[in-house]
């Protein structure tokens, strides 16, 4: 069916994050063997559409999600939607229109977005940990 609860398939997940219209189903198209509509009007998205990506041997979901606009990390449009999509995936693949970049600033925006709603991007994992002691416990966090 369609909507946002997609089941998980293949080796990894890789969501597609942009604003409307900056190319997302057309790349999802050109990688996989899907067919999510493309146009040239915004939000021609409007629920999580899945690809596989076959290479080298594995398979990878790919995700074509809904653009999100400034403030989807509080709830406009279906941003709180999306980014839950997108914390579910292994990876997250900000897609960008060139000819707008410069002047709109998308990067930052998209960047910001996903910060505020605990989303660490190009960061490693924080490295947690766990030693037992004789009497209580201890969590360290380097």
């Amino acid at each position: 069916g369609e909507g946002f609860d997609v089941a998980r398939n293949g080796d990894a997940r890789i969501a597609l994050i942009g604003f409307p219209s900056v190319g997302k189903s057309s790349l999802l198209n050109t990688l996989t063997s899907t067919e999510s509509e493309a146009a040239g009007y915004e939000f021609t998205t409007l629920t999580c559409i899945p690809g596989v990506l076959k290479y080298k041997g594995s398979k990878m979901q790919v995700l074509d999600l809904p653009g999100i606009i400034e403030g989807a990390a509080h709830g406009a449009g279906r941003g709180k939607e999306v980014i839950a999509v997108a914390r579910s995936a292994d990876a997250i693949l900000i897609v960008l229109d060139a000819g707008k970049e410069g002047l709109q600033r998308h990067r930052e925006i998209l960047e910001r977005e996903l910060e505020t709603v605990g989303i660490r991007l190009n960061q490693r994992p924080p490295d947690v940990t766990i030693t037992q002691r004789k009497t209580g416990g201890g969590c360290r966090f380097a």
